[in-house]
């Protein structure tokens, strides 16, 4: 069944990335998803992830859950490695900066629920899946 969503996922970041953003904001069950593009921190390569997000005025928030596997998805530790990157919110292209914070920022409860929120509870319940605290990553637009 995960490798099943794990294609799920792959199929709806290649109908958003070809279709320039027309299709795919909020295709997967109805959540409003961007496009974050980040340089590998090994590689130098772009690396394309799409994500649901939630937005906290002018910032995006998403989190780092990995689906509550006991690692941080990749990209993670790309945004620590170089914070300036790149989202696509519909056909938008926008530079932003990366933030992660974890549960000792005194914003990130606030920040959690929001994300929390739009993905219908899944990120509380991926939280109790792994012991390692998942990150909350502030995207500010620069």
């Amino acid at each position: 069944m995960a490798s099943l969503f794990a294609n799920v996922l792959k199929a709806h970041q290649w109908i958003y990335e070809n279709s320039n953003g027309l299709v795919g904001h909020k295709l997967l069950f109805g959540n409003p998803t961007l496009l974050l593009r980040t340089v590998g921190r090994r590689t130098g390569k772009e690396r394309t992830s799409a994500l649901t997000y939630a937005q906290d005025h002018e910032d995006y928030l998403v989190t780092a859950s990995n689906g509550g596997s006991p690692k941080p998805p990749g990209w993670l530790a790309n945004v620590k490695a170089k914070a300036d990157c790149e989202i696509q919110v519909g056909t938008t292209r926008i530079p932003v900066t990366a933030t992660a914070t974890y549960p000792n920022d005194p914003e990130y409860a606030r920040r959690f629920q929001l994300v929390d929120k739009v993905n219908q509870g899944r990120y509380t319940r991926y939280q109790k899946m792994t012991t390692r605290p998942i990150a909350v990553v502030v995207l500010t637009p620069r």
